[in-house]
């Protein structure tokens, strides 16, 4: 009766270091794919950001068209609306008409919209947070006591920079 050896070289599984080879590039490619997620979470909130004060722009717009004004800010970045301070995240309306049943809140809560109005033309600032995107103004805007906008729209008889 003939014995077998053991052959230890031949086997079929994976040595310390491939398999540390492997744990390093498998961390390299997590690492390359979270910063691409993150990226994307960040255009994704600028984007977001640029839709909600076009469409406030539309609703002041119709506000406008309705009182042949548009409503004065309460000078901490508001809508003012007859005596009542509208809150982002709140109704804008009058007793009369609803223009936007909420008023959108930054997509980042460490943040808020700014709305600036003398009753003859408004400007709504924004935060940005992707510094390469085309909007990003690097000087950036000054509202309600707060200096890090970046990205604003204005009503057709302004501009930003007034």
């Amino acid at each position: 009766m003939k014995m077998k050896k053991k052959q230890f070289g031949n086997s079929q599984g994976l040595t310390l270091i491939e398999l540390l080879v492997v744990m390093v590039i498998m961390g390299i490619l997590a690492t390359i794919g979270y910063g691409q997620y993150r990226t994307s979470q960040i255009k994704a909130r600028d984007a977001q950001r640029k839709g909600d004060l076009d469409n406030v722009a539309k609703a002041l717009e119709m506000y406008y068209n309705d009182n042949e004004a548009y409503p004065p800010d309460d000078g901490s970045g508001n809508i003012q609306v007859d005596t009542e301070s509208k809150a982002w995240g709140s109704e804008f309306s009058t007793d009369e008409v609803i223009y936007m049943k909420t008023l959108p809140s930054d997509p980042n809560d460490d943040y808020q919209y700014c709305y600036a109005s003398d009753g003859t033309q408004y400007k709504l600032y924004s935060v940005l947070e992707n510094s390469r995107d085309s909007d990003y103004d690097a000087d950036g805007f000054s509202c309600g006591g707060n200096s890090y906008y970046r990205y604003g729209v204005t009503s057709s008889n302004t501009t930003l920079e007034e």
